[in-house]
């Protein structure tokens, strides 16, 4: 019996290697479609998008411009990978071409459940993480 396939979010983070030239910067821009479509329409991944350089950034009552992030952890774009477990999905996100000329890939898995106060998850302060 197969493992159950779950989602995962691929996170783009960073900027093109500078001593890459433009040309090969486009060549693996261009890999990456044909491997990116091809596990599209094979349903190894789901659908995201690059993101725009603009934002907001949006805290209790306030609206500022951003993001905020330094360079290097600017959100490039995103999307997912269905695969049976973390590993699986970081093996399918190394083949991606681009890798190669200075962007990372942040792989995190979906969370299915809805949020509660009472759980350890990425919000919980490290206060209330003790006993």
């Amino acid at each position: 019996m197969e493992d159950p396939k779950h989602d995962y979010l691929v996170i783009s983070r960073g900027q093109w290697d500078e001593r890459a030239s433009p040309e090969d910067v486009q060549r693996a821009i261009d890999q990456f479609y044909v491997w990116y479509e091809g596990h599209l329409a094979s349903g190894r991944m789901k659908p995201g998008s690059r993101l725009t350089r603009e934002g907001k950034l949006i805290t209790q009552g306030l609206v500022t411009d951003g993001p905020y992030a330094e360079t290097k952890e600017l959100v490039g774009g995103y999307w997912f990978i269905v695969a049976a477990s973390l590993d699986e999905a970081a093996e399918l996100a190394l083949q991606n071409p681009c890798l190669a000329f200075g962007l990372m890939l942040e792989l995190r898995p979906l969370e299915p459940e809805r949020a509660r106060a009472v759980d350890i998850t990425n919000e919980t302060p490290p206060e209330w993480r003790k006993g």
